[in-house]
């Protein structure tokens, strides 16, 4: 099922109808993200992986804002919507009532469990399906079981019931093995006991898991696998349990690519996202970020300090110290370090942003270079180009931008500012200090040099008693002694 072998018998339901008081938060909880994407996102992909006939999320709480952050991820799985009665169990019975002809294995999974692995959950449907019984749970053994569904078995050591920690026994709370909340059941038996279920509970809801103990007393077989992997059950309630989902999730992360051919030298400091590419032989250093759908050529070096979000980095480039959103970067070229690479960036092969650059819908060709302190804001610069330090697209008028256009072999001087919009023909020139206002034509050079002046006297006039006033009196006082003792040799 892992290699997405279609299985007609199989239909999952995701339960993402939750509010998360816990969580403290005006966005819902299964939307609350880690690795790139939302919870519930990554439960859908796992869903995904398993190639089942049917996948619905159930939603209720911020509904809209939950489903479309649903289709988004999966296009085509079906939304459900849970009524006003309370309890995972009602949110599986209005999910069924949406299968009315089906009678396969229902998979159930909880939208704010996000480190199941398809693996993990074949293996239990292989169990359930080989037991024969009327559903087999996910549980999972904790040193402190604290706010969990503790599975009870009886003196057989089989699985009896489920009991929620606020209707639990002081014996009932002290059981380590806990409810993970991943269930498969054949969806007859399902369909006939959560009719059985009622609300006569601490929080008035209706139960899935009172589905437990119903089949047991019409002996229709209960059985429970107990996953290896602690970490794979954690579920997220509130901030510390998201971070620590993010922080394992990561974790699982490095380690993928690092088995694939990346060298990741400080996992502990490097995030990276599920939905970012590292090809083989990419070095990571530490403190550094590849995030969303950033992807990563082979031979390039990543770092160190560096936040890639939806970047593209080619073969053998070299990115260091840098911040970069949407921004393509060629192979060979390098970036950084202290670059601010904004969205619309696209560096050519063998180009160069350097130290203390910031650019912005801006392509800059093969070989070209960027190298230090500069804006560069919605340009196009052609190939074999170099940029004085300083350099300033001047892009926005006050009322709109306009781009400035730099042809092939530009070689301009320091500090210059070019006032858009403005082209500078193949091969031109400019000094330094330039402000360029009009169209350059090709092999020119481009001047704006205005004849020195200096107004000799202005300090002691106008800023009487200042420290440079009083450096101005020695200086004049030494240059008058340095005059004396020039005509005392002559």
């Amino acid at each position: 099922m892992t290699e997405n072998t279609a299985d007609p018998s199989l239909a999952v339901i995701i339960l993402a109808a939750g509010q998360g008081t816990r969580m403290k938060s005006s966005v819902p909880k299964v939307l609350h993200r880690i690795g790139g994407r939302p919870l519930v996102g990554h439960v859908l992909d796992t869903a995904r992986d398993l190639a089942p006939a049917h996948v619905l999320v159930v939603v209720r709480h911020e509904r809209d804002q939950v489903a479309e952050a649903v289709m988004g991820v999966s296009p085509g799985i079906v939304v459900v919507d849970q009524d006003d009665v309370p309890g995972t169990g009602r949110a599986v019975e209005v999910a069924l009532a949406a299968l009315p002809d089906y009678s396969g294995d229902v998979l159930v999974l909880s939208g704010d469990v996000p480190l199941l692995d398809a693996d993990t959950l074949s293996g239990l449907i292989r169990a359930h399906r080989a037991g024969g019984t009327a559903v087999t749970l996910l549980s999972a053994v904790l040193e402190d079981a604290t706010g969990y569904g503790r599975v009870i078995r009886d003196e057989a050591g089989d699985v009896d019931r489920i009991v929620e920690q606020k209707d639990a026994t002081d014996d009932e709370a002290a059981v380590t093995e806990i409810n993970a909340g991943v269930y498969v059941f054949q969806a007859e038996p399902l369909r006939a006991q959560l009719a059985q279920v009622g609300t006569a509970n601490a929080q008035g809801e209706k139960y899935l898991t009172d589905v437990i103990g119903l089949l047991r007393a019409q002996a229709l077989g209960v059985a429970a696998s107990v996953v290896r992997d602690v970490a794979l059950t954690l579920g997220v309630n509130d901030r510390a349990q998201l971070a620590e989902a993010a922080r394992l999730l990561n974790a699982r992360t490095v380690r993928r690519w690092q088995l694939a051919g990346a060298s990741i030298l400080d996992p502990a400091t490097t995030w990276i996202d599920v939905t970012a590419t590292l090809a083989p032989d990419v070095t990571v250093l530490p403190n550094t970020h590849i995030l969303r759908a950033s992807t990563v050529a082979e031979g390039a070096i990543i770092g160190p300090d560096t936040s890639l979000v939806d970047c593209e980095v080619g073969e053998g480039a070299t990115v260091r110290r840098t911040d970069a959103t949407l921004a393509v970067i060629g192979a060979g070229a390098t970036v950084g370090p202290f670059a601010y690479l904004r969205p619309g960036t696209v560096l050519a092969a063998d180009g160069k942003i350097g130290t203390f650059v910031e650019t912005k819908n801006s392509s800059i060709g093969r070989g070209s270079k960027v190298p230090h302190l500069s804006y560069i804001g919605d340009t196009t610069i052609g190939e074999h180009v170099n940029l004085g330090a300083g350099a300033i697209t001047a892009n926005y008028d006050d009322l709109a931008k306009h781009r400035t256009e730099i042809g092939d072999e530009v070689h301009t001087g320091s500090h210059n500012v070019f006032v858009a919009p403005v082209r500078i023909g193949d091969g031109a020139k400019t000094g330094a200090g330039a402000v360029i206002r009009k169209d350059v034509p090709p092999g020119a050079l481009a001047l704006s040099v205005a004849p020195q002046r200096n107004v000799e006297g202005w300090v002691e006039k106008n800023r009487p008693g200042t420290g440079a006033a009083e450096a101005v009196v020695k200086a004049r006082s030494a240059q008058k002694a340095d005059d004396g003792s020039q005509e005392e040799d002559g």
